[in-house]
């Protein structure tokens, strides 16, 4: 399979045991950098752009085998023997393909508010929403963000999607691809089928918030019969967002137990 070169962000100390951090659709290594800072302090940490997201290149396919064999190759490539891995969301997903198809690569998996399951939820009216911002029309993001409120009500999304339009030359320009996003957004709310694969039986945390819908213990069990399950009360799915210190400490105290 193709790989891509994926940009990151490297901190701490190469003394440290690795972390790798994976972020979600339509985010970047930028949304984990006060995490990564903190928890630098005791892993050596990897924060890489997915394929089309961030600085990364851009691939018409974007799927989780494609996504994994993107960090397999990362990983190979640094002559990293064994990782933590650390995913949420979209990263979350990448992480357990990861581990279910590499075990003797993931020292400990943690997966942020994302179950090995396929979801019903479409993200076709946001993405179509997105595309139909006019452009060559806003001379700032407030005026994006005002453009967008009918469709994505929630402030905090609308400011966290727009953190992909960025000014080039004086325009206004994505710098993701919606319509690769488009065409590819139905497998990342799918999960591959494990079927043929061996549980992953090394030591996993799924952390979820308590005010998500995303995460169900028995989704769980099959694939990760040794996880642990810990739900963060007054959390959505930003839940390391919406509980930095709570949510540090868990994946601290889990790592470096």
């Amino acid at each position: 399979m193709k790989t891509v070169e994926l940009a990151f962000e490297e901190l701490g100390s190469s003394n440290d045991r690795p972390l790798i951090i994976l972020h979600g659709f339509f985010a970047s290594s930028r949304n984990w950098r006060q995490v990564a800072d903190r928890l630098s302090d005791k892993f050596h940490v990897y924060v890489p752009d997915m394929r089309n997201h961030g600085v990364s290149p851009h691939d018409p396919l974007m799927d989780y085998p494609s996504m994994t064999a993107d960090l397999k190759s990362f990983i190979d490539q640094r002559g990293m023997k064994k990782v933590n891995l650390l995913g949420h969301s979209m990263g979350g997903k990448i992480a357990m393909w990861f581990a279910l198809n590499y075990p003797e690569c993931v020292d400990k998996l943690v997966v942020v508010d994302i179950a090995p399951v396929s979801y019903k939820h479409s993200f076709d009216p946001l993405i179509q929403a997105l595309k139909s911002l006019p452009l060559n029309e806003i001379s700032n993001r407030k005026q994006a963000e005002a453009m967008l409120a009918a469709d994505i009500p929630e402030l905090s999304y609308r400011q966290f999607l727009l953190q992909n339009l960025v000014l080039n030359h004086g325009e206004y320009r994505w710098r993701i691809d919606l319509d690769i996003f488009y065409r590819m957004a139905p497998n990342i709310i799918a999960f591959p089928d494990a079927g043929k694969l061996a549980p992953f039986v090394g030591k996993a945390l799924f952390i979820a918030g308590a005010d998500s819908n995303y995460v169900k213990s028995e989704d769980i069990a099959t694939l990760f019969p040794k996880a642990t399950l810990n739900v963060i009360a007054n959390a959505g799915h930003w839940v390391h967002v919406q509980q930095p210190d709570i949510f540090v400490e868990q994946v601290v105290n889990f790592l470096s137990d």
